[in-house]
């Protein structure tokens, strides 16, 4: 049934705020002016005196000459005197159009606006504008309704069925207004399907955030406060008529300026940032979409968007769909793709599958139809292929499993995987459906079901072994594809790492006590090479069923843990004393050296990308549950300050991690740290040499030459190995990690 079907007509576009929820003193219009000066004064730099606008002096009243002219053009409105304009004002470029309630426009002039080749005539033409503010040249064309807007300078509105904005307007945000129900408050379920990790969106969240809120549930004190931070910083707000504070309504949705919006259906309680381009979307409401000049946001074609925030430098287009969702810096939706009930970290890209329930950290990439993923923390640098289905099968009476991957998650064709599933850095998982739950802890690993053999195989270190050119490209592709103008937070791209690092301890452990119940020493490594190909040996905890598990290859796989290992503490010392010219390799000794492998920092966190320790996480859990911080910008405050201190926090980890190798408390002196960079060179020379074999072993695959008639033809189609843009990338880097290397020895020197 239609609520207050029948309205007096002069009653409209007026009474936007129900007077019981007005504050005292204050008119319908005391939000709508505060958005409208904290934007003028944006505009003239003149934040410092915002108190000085003087609204009732920005714009004037219209002429008995202006006003015959408007209505000569077939333009009609309910009381002029609440039409209000500012020089220079062409009343001849607005004809044909319906304007209620109080209406405010800024210059107009005889001139064009264009975007790229769509041109329109500033003014407005067709139209129906309820109760709205619009800036300086804004060209306005066949918008059949807008309703309780701010649109800024310089913006182009054309063939919009509806654009409207209601009192209680949230854009978004996880809040309530004044008179609402709980129950209408908007909740993103993220990590589980049953709804216990629910968080709040908010419009600067990144996914660090959702992580800090979802991850540690059993800390009921951080999870209230940070609701409580989220509804006053977002919920809340100062009345200037009386100093008031609450939830009041009536804020005013903004189009930002040089903003472009054309053929779309239903805009409704969105605000839309500067430089935005949104072209053709079926339905977009509460949701903010941010953009600006540096990083503007595009929307496109049959789009439908409900109950979320869209990041700068976002790109939705053809037919994809999001509903309670947080789309993270430069990331994008497209073909069709459906994100539902979850956060998508910055600098990924989902085409067409769909995504339900899920936490993903920055840099995804999931580009097929068939591809399913379902209540998962999946912690960034994952790459799906076509038919995965992740997470597809629930194994308990009810929708409550999860899956966890650290970085570097990237199940292959076809492969299924059921709840609860966890898997370490770097897991590949080879084609197939797994049968039952898996806990794969060993990184960089190769996984695989032997249907044939009815077992669960395991390939230790499978991408340092056999496919660095994966490995090395991966961390490559994170670096080069963060376009981001502003970060937030600091994204770890390298491989080798201190949450890695201590992954590969854990599981050099574990491989040693498998191979020894298997009759076999880890001392064998030094031994044949008999030894070392060692075939598989039983292992267990991998898979919840009862069939055999098996370590494919273990000696070779401690083997090439310990290199890792090494190569990680090398580089990441010599790095950080090439970062510090003023330190002497003689103080950082002096400084780092009383760090015995026992006092080595085990626990690291990955949130949303960053890897910090696990102490400095528990701080600031325990800080915000006691209230330390009012607002979330001050605890994106603190992950900067954690990024300050991660070089040395690496370097510490780095240096005991050499210790535990050297099997000693001892301080590196120079002339022994000299001999292990003399060995991290010849590593790096062998993963170069590693990397190019990768891609140049395609080249002599008999199959894929199959396609072309002789190699000639082969090379021009795919190019010679050595002419690939990331061998060649590769190559630069290896130069660059040797000079750093020499410039480090010469200090030792």
């Amino acid at each position: 049934m239609k609520e207050n079907s029948l309205l007096p007509a002069e009653k409209h576009g007026y009474d936007f705020i129900p007077e019981k929820y007005l504050p005292d003193g204050a008119d319908e219009y005391w939000l709508r002016n505060a958005q409208q000066t904290e934007l003028l004064s944006k505009k003239q730099e003149t934040a410092a005196n915002i108190e000085n606008i003087d609204l009732k002096k920005y714009w004037r009243n219209l002429t008995p000459n202006e006003i015959e002219i408007l209505e000569k053009n077939r333009n009609y409105c309910t009381n002029w005197n609440n039409f209000l304009v500012r020089d220079p004002f062409m009343p001849q470029l607005i004809h044909d159009s319906y304007f209620y309630g109080l209406v405010r426009i800024g210059v107009m002039q005889n001139v064009l606006q264009k975007h790229h080749d769509f041109c329109l005539p500033v003014g407005i033409r067709g139209s129906t504008i309820i109760s709205c503010d619009i800036g300086d040249n804004a060209a306005i064309q066949n918008c059949a309704y807008v309703s309780h807007y701010i649109i800024a300078d310089n913006c182009i509105l054309s063939e919009i069925d509806e654009m409207q904005c209601t009192n209680h307007a949230k854009f978004g945000n996880g809040v309530i207004k004044d008179g609402e129900d709980e129950d209408v408050r908007v909740w993103i379920d993220v990590m589980n399907e049953a709804g216990g990790r629910s968080i709040l969106p908010f419009k600067e969240m990144i996914a660090a955030d959702a992580f800090l809120w979802a991850a540690y549930r059993d800390d009921t004190a951080l999870t209230e406060k940070l609701a409580e931070i989220t509804q006053k910083q977002y919920g809340l707000t100062t009345c200037r008529v009386n100093g008031q504070t609450g939830s009041f309504r009536g804020s005013y949705g903004v189009i930002g300026s040089d903003t472009v919006i054309k053929s779309c259906a239903i805009i409704k309680d969105t605000t839309v940032g500067e430089n935005a381009y949104i072209k053709g979307a079926n339905k977009l409401k509460n949701i903010t979409i941010l953009s600006s000049a540096g990083e503007p946001t595009q929307i496109g074609e049959g789009v439908e968007m409900v109950n979320g925030i869209v990041g700068y430098a976002c790109n939705v287009f053809y037919g994809s769909k999001a509903v309670r969702f947080v789309l993270g810096r430069n990331s994008n939706l497209k073909y069709g793709a459906r994100l539902i009930h979850s956060v998508l970290g910055d600098n990924s890209t989902v085409s067409c599958c769909e995504i339900l329930n899920n936490l993903i950290f920055p840099v995804h990439e999931q580009h097929h139809n068939n591809s399913f993923l379902i209540a998962s923390l999946i912690q960034g640098m994952s790459n799906m292929a076509a038919a995965a289905t992740i997470g597809s099968n629930h194994n308990s009476r009810a929708n409550d499993g999860e899956i966890r991957a650290k970085r570097g998650f990237w199940p292959g064709l076809a492969v299924s995987i059921k709840h609860s599933s966890c898997f370490a850095s770097f897991t590949i998982i080879s084609k197939g459906e797994y049968p039952s739950e898996l806990n794969i802890h060993l990184p960089f690993s190769l996984v695989n079901n032997n249907v044939h053999k009815n077992r669960l195989e395991i390939m230790p270190a499978y991408f340092w072994v056999h496919n660095l050119y994966a490995l090395e490209r991966n961390s490559w592709k994170t670096k080069n594809r963060d376009k981001r103008k502003i970060k937030i937070q600091n994204i770890e791209s390298d491989y080798l790492a201190p949450d890695t690092a201590e992954e590969i301890i854990a599981a050099m452990s574990h491989l040693d006590e498998w191979i020894g119940q298997a009759g076999y020493s880890s001392g064998d490594l030094t031994g044949s090479k008999w030894l070392l190909d060692i075939r598989f040996i039983p292992c267990r905890s991998m898979e919840a069923g009862k069939r055999d598990q098996v370590i494919i290859k273990p000696l070779r796989a401690i083997a090439a843990y310990r290199q890792m290992l090494h190569y990680y503490a090398v580089k990441t010392i010599a790095s950080y004393l090439d970062s510090r010219p003023d330190l002497s390799y003689g103080k950082l000794s002096e400084t780092l050296g009383e760090i015995k492998q026992q006092e080595r920092v085990k626990d690291w966190v990955n949130i949303g990308g960053q890897i910090v320790p696990a102490f400095r996480m528990d701080q600031l859990r325990r800080e915000i549950g006691e209230g330390k911080y009012i607002n979330w910008d001050e605890i994106h405050g603190v992950y900067a300050l954690w990024e300050k201190e991660y070089q040395l926090d690496k370097c510490r980890h780095a240096w005991a991690t050499l210790a535990l190798l050297r099997e000693t408390d001892r301080a590196h002196d120079a002339a022994a740290f000299k001999r292990e960079l003399d060995a991290v060179m010849e590593t790096r020379k062998w993963i170069d040499k590693q990397i190019y074999e990768s891609r140049a072993k395609d080249y002599r695959n008999p199959f894929k030459k199959a396609t072309y008639r002789n190699q000639t033809e082969m090379e021009l189609v795919l190019g010679k190995p050595a002419d690939n843009s990331f061998i060649r990338i590769v190559r630069k880097e290896g130069a660059a990690f040797n000079e750093m290397i020499e410039r480090v020895t010469a200090r030792l020197n």
